[in-house]
């Protein structure tokens, strides 16, 4: 299963953050990118907490051909399509688009599989959940119940959209 979190917080040519993500799909399926199952949408609070405006995530199941270096190099691309600028770690974004996991890899170099951070945030655990509920960490083996109940608390800052 390869896996995408979907995000945005400001909006794009496309309109409002929301509908970025949806239109990030059809650019993915655009690039020969299948897309299968599409989690609810959340809105969050940014990490780290700032002033900045509130974001929407999702997640999706998506199948390729390509290699995890060529998908995310997809991934990138299509966040530059829809206005994405990289001048600071953290910033708002009109896009972001995470590989979160391909398959059961498990990689130290770019792209980092499965993504490093993902069971420490409730906005990537909670839509995954929605996408693939028997999903186990490729490292730890952990289900996502257990990543989800291991954060702080997991509904603190986040909501269906």
């Amino acid at each position: 299963m390869i896996l995408i979190a979907l995000g945005a917080n400001l909006p794009s040519r496309i309109g409002a953050p929301r509908e970025t993500c949806i239109a990030a799909l059809g650019a993915l399926e655009q690039k020969g990118i299948s897309v299968g199952s599409v989690s609810r949408w959340y809105e969050s609070v940014p990490v780290p907490l700032s002033d900045q405006p509130l974001y929407v995530n999702g997640v999706a199941s998506v199948d390729t051909y390509l290699n995890p270096e060529d998908l995310l190099s997809i991934l990138l691309d299509i966040e530059k399509e829809f206005g994405r600028e990289r001048f600071e770690h953290n910033a708002a974004r009109t896009l972001d688009l995470d590989l979160l996991a391909y398959h059961e890899s498990k990689r130290e170099t770019a792209p980092v599989l499965p993504h490093p951070r993902l069971q420490d945030r409730a906005f990537v655990l909670l839509p995954l959940m929605d996408v693939a509920p028997g999903w186990k960490h490729p490292r730890t083996g952990d289900s996502l119940e257990s990543m989800i109940s291991a954060l702080d608390d997991p509904n603190s800052g986040i909501s269906l959209s």
